[in-house]
C-alpha cells in the first residue's frame, strides 16, 4: 500500500477522485469546493475590526477551515511519512534551460533554492517575487470571487458563467506573467 501511495498517480486516477470531490460536498452538505475563502474566515474570526467584508457569521462556515486544515496536515504527514524525492523528475529539457536562461543551478528538494529560499527575502527581487506576488495572488483571488480551484473545479461543474471568465483569466495572466514580465524581471 505504501509504494502505491509513495507514486505519482496518473491524472487519469487523481483527477476524476478530485472530480469527485465536488458532487460529494453538494449533495452532503451542499458546499462548493473552494480554498480562497478560508483567508475571509480566517481575517474575520482574528479581525473583528468591524470591516463590512469580514462582519458575518463566519461559524457557519467553520467547516472551510476543517478543510484546509486537513489538507495542510495531510501534506505534511505525506511528506514525513511516505517520504519525498531528493529532486523533483523534470526534463533534462527544462534543467537545461533554466539553467541557461535563468542561471538556475541548484535543483535538489521540491523547489529552486535560487528561487524559494529564505535568503531571497534580503533583496528587493525576492520581496517583489516572494511577498508582493503572495499578496496579489490572495488579493486577486477574493476579488475574482475564488481561487482557481474554487472556479476550475466547482463552478466550471456548475456551469457558471464567471468562473469561466475568471479561468480564461488564470491562464491568460499565468501566460502573461511566464513569457512576458517573469523574463524581464530575472
Amino acid at each position: 500500500m505504501i509504494d502505491l501511495l509513495q507514486q505519482s498517480w496518473p491524472w487519469y486516477v487523481a483527477g476524476p477522485l478530485i472530480g469527485l470531490t465536488v458532487p460529494a460536498l453538494l449533495l452532503i452538505g451542499n458546499k462548493a469546493l473552494g480554498i480562497s475563502s478560508s483567508l475571509r474566515h480566517v481575517c474575520a474570526a482574528c479581525v473583528p475590526a468591524g470591516i463590512p467584508f469580514l462582519t458575518y457569521d463566519w461559524r457557519k462556515e467553520s467547516w472551510n477551515l476543517w478543510f484546509v486544515l486537513g489538507i495542510a496536515l495531510g501534506g505534511f504527514l505525506g511528506y514525513q511519512v511516505l517520504g519525498h524525492p531528493t529532486t523533483v523528475g523534470i526534463s533534462a529539457a527544462t534543467v537545461r534551460d533554466l539553467h541557461t536562461q535563468m542561471g538556475l543551478t541548484d535543483f535538489s528538494g521540491l523547489l529552486p533554492r535560487e528561487l524559494f529560499a529564505l535568503e531571497n527575502l534580503a533583496n528587493w527581487k525576492g520581496w517583489v517575487f516572494l511577498v508582493l506576488g503572495g499578496f496579489l495572488v490572495g488579493f486577486g483571488t477574493r476579488y475574482a470571487g475564488g481561487c482557481t480551484s474554487g472556479h476550475a473545479i466547482s463552478g466550471l461543474s456548475n456551469l457558471q458563467w464567471v468562473s469561466l471568465v475568471a479561468v480564461i483569466g488564470f491562464f491568460a495572466g499565468g501566460l502573461l506573467m511566464t513569457w512576458v514580465i517573469y523574463p524581464l524581471m530575472f
